[in-house]
């Protein structure tokens, strides 16, 4: 019996739908002024992450969270010199994969519980080691010229006794470690709700696109090469455009 490849054309097709929709929800991003710092936006981007790990794999569901920020770095450029869209890169995989290696290995209900679970400690638990040790320091650095003060600044109108000093016992406890709880939470219940009838469609979408009969192995292997090469057209192409987009903004 002959190995299918592993992106395969229906895989790819896939992963570019639950990527685009990915890009649209990060896009529409949102501050909870009243809970959270006004710099720590709430979008509902990582539930097609998780939907499609689950259906497609750790491995596809990683590559739609670089999609999706990929995406919305075309539209709107950065305005944190890539520092937070590289920050939910990596809290954005650390949800999907984890979530997606215990699932396929268990793909139950309970399964998909003890994967999201696991994935939303490992979130949170990234998300407050990579502020910490990286993100912040990198930040001030590039954005503020080494200046805490600003910073601070946006923290105080809901932490009033913020200082630099005391800076990370707001930022990091009361602040990322339950918005990243909060993040995860939504798309765990949102997944657990829709997924068995998007798993449906995509097996009967998969059963559509897959070539039978005779030189049928042929076919998929030229399909599965049409659509790599599509896909790494258009991942060059939206690497080319983020940089003209963010150089252009910068000028």
């Amino acid at each position: 019996m002959a190995k299918k490849n592993y992106f395969n054309a229906t895989r790819i097709a896939v992963i570019a739908l639950f990527s685009t929709l990915s890009g649209l929800l990060y896009i529409l991003n949102f501050p909870i002024a009243a809970a959270f710092p006004s710099f720590l936006e709430l979008n509902f981007s990582d539930i097609p992450a998780l939907i499609g790990t689950f259906a497609l794999g750790p491995l596809s569901g990683a590559i739609i969270v670089v999609m999706k920020v990929l995406i919305k770095l075309v539209v709107k450029s950065t305005s944190t010199m890539f520092v937070g869209d590289l920050a939910d890169i990596v809290i954005g995989i650390a949800f999907v994969v984890p979530a997606g290696l215990l699932y396929k290995h268990k793909r139950t209900f309970k399964g998909a519980l003890i994967g999201m679970g696991v994935g939303t400690l490992c979130s949170v638990a990234f998300a407050v080691l990579f502020n910490r040790v990286a993100l912040v320091p990198l930040y001030v650095q590039l954005y503020f010229g080494g200046k805490w003060e600003p910073l601070v600044g946006m923290m105080t109108p809901l932490f009033p006794s913020c200082t630099k000093e005391t800076f990370y016992n707001f930022y990091l406890w009361v602040s990322v470690l339950p918005f990243n709880m909060m993040r995860c939470l939504i798309a765990a219940v949102v997944t657990l709700l829709v997924y068995k009838r998007i798993s449906v469609a995509i097996n009967r979408l998969s059963e559509r696109l897959t070539p039978k009969g005779e030189g049928s192995d042929a076919r998929e292997k030229r399909n599965t090469l049409i659509a790599v090469l599509v896909c790494a057209f258009v991942i060059l192409l939206l690497i080319l455009f983020t940089l003209l987009h963010y150089f252009l903004w910068r000028g």
